[in-house]
Order: C-alpha cells, then structure tokens, then sequence
C-alpha cells in the first residue's frame, strides 16, 4: 500500500515534510524547519515519528529554510541517504544551511550570555559541521527533466515560479504494477513578476498536494513601486531610515532589483542602500550563474541588481557601524520574518526612532516577530528585551512571492481532470479553509486537510 504521512506544514505554514512509502521503501519529499510559535519550534527538538536512519532518500522542492532547514538535524539523527535537488536549490543550501546553522550558535552563545533561555546550557538544533557534513550528501538532478530515484519513485520537476531553483514535481509511484501520480506543489509563485519565470500549469494528477499560505486572500492591487517610492520619499523627508525585513533568496533581490529601478528613474532620492546579509549578499552572486532558472537579464552593461550607492556588509563589525549612521537610509536585513538575524538588531536601534519605517514584504508566520508587528504590537520581543514600536510599520503584500488566492486558483485550472484526492497543506486555518471552499465551490473537487502526522493510503 503506497502511503504518505504529513510530518510538517499540516496546519500550519512552515516544517514541510512528508514521508512516502511504497513497497518497503521511504522517501522523504521536502525536509523543513517549524517556524513562528513556541510549540511550532519545539517539533523541530520532538523525535520524529519514524528512525532517520531507515529513510531511503529525501527529494526537494525549493531551498527555503522552511522546506530544507531540518536536514542538518536529519543528518545528526543519523540520515546518511542521497538528498536530490537541482544544481540551483543545492547551490543555495549550500549557502542558507550553514548560515541556519550558525545564527543557531550564535543565538545560543547570546542566550547564554544575557541568560534568557530556560535550557542550562543552551543549545543549537544543530552546528555548522552538521550543516556541512549533510551538504555532501546532496545529488544534482534535472530541473526540468524526468529523473528515476529507485523502481518505485521516479519525478518531473516544473518551474513554480517562486525563488531560485524552486519546482512542482510530479512523482511517479509504482508499487505492484501500479502507478500513482502525485503533484507537490512545493511553494507556487506569482504570475507576471519581474525577475522569475511563471509558474508552470499541472495537467493531471491522481493525488495533489496543494499549498494555501494566502489560500484565503489576494495580494493588494497597485503598483509596488508606487508604494515603495511613497514610503521612502516620505521617511527620508522626515529624517528615518527605512528599515526592510527581507528573505535572503528572492526577496533581497527583488527589492534590489525595483530600487535601482526607482533611484534610474528619479523617483526615490539616491540613499545609502545597507545590504546586511552575508546570505543575501551570496545570493545574489548564484543570479549570475543560473541565468535559465530565471528571466532576469543584465541590460546592456549595468548590473540589473546593481545600486550606486549600496553597502554590502558581510561581517559583524561592518554591520554594527549601521547604527552609527544617523542620516536617512535603506537597511535590507535578514531573517524576513523577524525570527532571528541582524535585523534585529536594526530593529532594536530604529523601531523606537518615529521618523523610522519599517517595511513588511513577505508572509509573516504566526508567533514570529514580523505578524507580531504586522498585528499592531507596541513592543516587540528582541533578545529578552520589550522594543518600544514607534517606527511606522508598513505591509507591502505585493511582494510576497507566494501565490494569492486567485493565482492559486489560477494555477489549479491547468488540471484536465479533477485529482482523485486533493489535500491542502502549506496554511493556516484561514488558509487552507479558503482555498478549500475555492476549490469545491469552483472545481467541484473533494479536498482534505490533512492533521500532523496523519497517515493516508494514496490509492484510497
């Protein structure tokens, strides 16, 4: 019996995993860290359910951190199996694994230090020699052509349009002669955006797996770079800086990107542009050498990333002489949903400063600081600390590089045949009920939402 287990981003956004068996054999597609609450993160600490050691192969969607940061943690427990992925996903893990790792020492050196933590001593989910030592066990496979893992398990990725090297698969499962198709949508983008290409439509599927991060809601209508050209103008005027939260992959870059736009165009004034992030800053550098994973091309012999006046602070001394800087200016930091990082030392030095912005440019878990924010917090929580919030605080949702609603709508009307069975992963409640309700009411599809570490027969 070929059957899946929903091991993370089942009611809830973040942890994906899910772990498919099929003739004695397990494969583990997506292996993410849980994000956002206390109880969240906790089940990254929780034994799994299963040995680590007695899974066969791990298959990735996208290098996010919430869809691969817990393969150093598979590793430690004992993991030693071929992780596959494309050269653009391996590339970047091999950048924002290492880096997960090492905010997690330095967050338990820091904890330790001012002695906020209630575990003696703290620890690290993980160090950066797990992270290095599972980054060996990575196989490059096709972006875009079929690849066979065993006699059970064979897959075609797709472009999903979101970061960098993120897919769609299409896995083949074979067990007693018998072929199941099932559809993981990883992560699904936005149509009609610069830098990455759209996503590709599904056509048929017997099982699909279908992710509802804004599954009950559509991004905002109008211009990004209207929005962005107010608030800056109107920050610097009052003297601020703007301080901007920003995912490492694609999110740095995109704004990168509509900044040298605004600055070419006279619509912003030429700040200093602070790119705080030694994981963006690597990043970015990947854009370059993975020109057909996306649509971004240089134009005549300008960099199309490339700012005047942009600061790349890659060590911590670089990064702390940001606070000295009292004049208005751009600060891109990481982690985009305020859960760790230097930006949230940024934070400490300008959310009590009301000439100050803040801009919020991605989906913001629950439990992290960036919803914390987005919810009209007066204080924010950094490093044991209550931040007072007098900076203005801005949601440009159009950024986000998730699907809305109607794209995830969008993106399901390539199917020529309704899925035998549907499930809603990827969401909140709010999420996976919307994009639920959208999908019966349109499509007329029977549609589950799966429980944590609910098990499913596939040929059900």
């Amino acid at each position: 019996m070929a059957k899946i287990t929903f091991l993370g981003a089942a009611g809830t956004v973040t942890g994906s995993k899910y772990l498919i068996e099929a003739e004695g054999k397990r494969l583990l597609v997506d292996c993410g860290l849980f994000e956002g609450t206390k109880e969240l993160k906790q089940r990254n600490w929780d034994k799994l359910p299963i040995d680590p050691a007695t899974i066969d192969w791990v298959l990735l969607t996208h290098a996010h951190i919430d869809h691969t940061g817990y393969l150093p943690r598979l590793y430690r427990n004992g993991y030693r199996g071929p992780i596959y992925s494309n050269a653009a996903t391996h590339e970047l893990c091999a950048v924002l694994l290492p880096d997960s790792a090492h905010l997690q020492e330095e967050d338990a050196r820091f904890a330790a230090k001012k002695g906020y933590s209630s575990h003696k001593p703290p620890l690290p989910l993980y160090t950066v020699a797990e992270a290095q030592a599972v980054l060996t066990q990575f196989h490059e496979i096709p972006s875009n052509d079929p690849f066979t893992i065993s006699p059970q398990f064979s897959v075609l990725p797709h472009d999903a349009g979101h970061i960098l090297g993120a897919t769609w698969l299409e896995l083949t499962i074979t067990e007693g002669g018998k072929k199941t198709l099932v559809v993981f949508s990883g992560d699904v983008g936005r149509f009609d955006q610069p830098i990455l290409k759209d996503p590709e439509l599904p056509t048929h599927a017997d099982v699909l797996l279908c992710e509802a991060t804004y599954g009950d809601r559509d991004h905002a209508a109008g211009s990004v770079t209207d929005e962005l050209a107010d608030v800056i103008s109107r920050t610097a005027k009052r003297g601020g800086a703007v301080v901007i939260p920003a995912f490492a992959v694609d999110r740095t870059q995109l704004l990168m990107y509509y900044l040298r736009e605004l600055v070419e165009q006279k619509r912003i004034p030429d700040l200093p542009v602070y790119v705080d992030s030694p994981m963006a800053i690597s990043v970015t550098d990947l854009y370059a050498r993975h020109y057909g994973d996306h649509d971004l091309r240089p134009q005549t012999s300008a960099d199309p990333l490339n700012l005047a006046h942009v600061h790349l602070t890659r060590t911590v001394e670089d990064s702390k002489k940001i606070n000295d800087v009292v004049s208005p200016c751009i600060i891109v930091s990481a982690s985009g949903m305020i859960t760790g990082g230097r930006v949230l030392h940024h934070l400490a030095k300008r959310l009590p400063d009301s000439r100050s912005a803040v801009l919020l440019v991605g989906y913001q878990a629950e439990g992290s600081g960036g919803r914390a924010l987005q919810d009209g917090a007066k204080f924010l929580s950094i490093h044991g600390e209550q931040v007072p919030v007098r900076a203005q605080v801005i949601d440009i949702g159009q950024l986000s590089a998730h699907a809305g609603k109607s794209e995830l709508v969008r993106w399901l009307s390539g199917f020529q045949a309704p899925p035998r069975q549907t499930f809603m992963i990827h969401g909140e409640p709010g999420g996976l009920n919307g994009l639920r309700d959208a999908i019966t009411s349109q499509y007329h599809w029977p549609v589950t939402i799966p429980a944590y570490l609910q098990t499913v027969d596939l040929n059900g």
